[in-house]
């Protein structure tokens, strides 16, 4: 069985798009190997941060529990980043897809970030 192991995501400023998706997520940011910069998930796959000159926007979905959820949140709020309860960032808040709760946000490179709680 096939399992995704790690991706990169590029960045105009990795150091400091690692650090805000790290602080997001509550984790730390792991050691640099470079030219990457990691950030290792509770499932064990890595997000590579790199450095680019320019950066096409991606998505990147993360399944957390209801109290990583406040807690992501409550991160958010604090640093003023703006919330969507759907992808394309019309709609201010959060959803309640798949009988969960969800929102989106961008990072600092304006890739489409989402906090889900359940996953359909």
């Amino acid at each position: 069985m096939a399992e995704l192991n790690h991706t990169i995501v590029w960045a105009t400023d990795r150091d400091a798009s690692a650090e805000f998706l790290a602080g997001v997520l509550g984790l730390p940011v792991g050691a640099e190997t470079e030219p990457f910069l990691p950030v290792v998930l509770g499932n064990g796959v890595t997000l590579d941060f790199a450095q680019a000159n320019e950066v096409a926007g991606q998505h990147y979905a993360f399944l957390v529990s209801e109290a990583e959820f406040d807690a992501a949140l409550a991160r958010l709020t604090a640093s003023g980043t703006a919330i969507y309860a759907d992808p394309f960032h019309r709609t201010a808040g959060i959803n309640g897809m798949f009988g969960g709760r969800g929102c989106y946000f961008d990072d600092p490179d304006g890739h489409n970030m989402e906090l889900l709680t359940k996953a359909g």
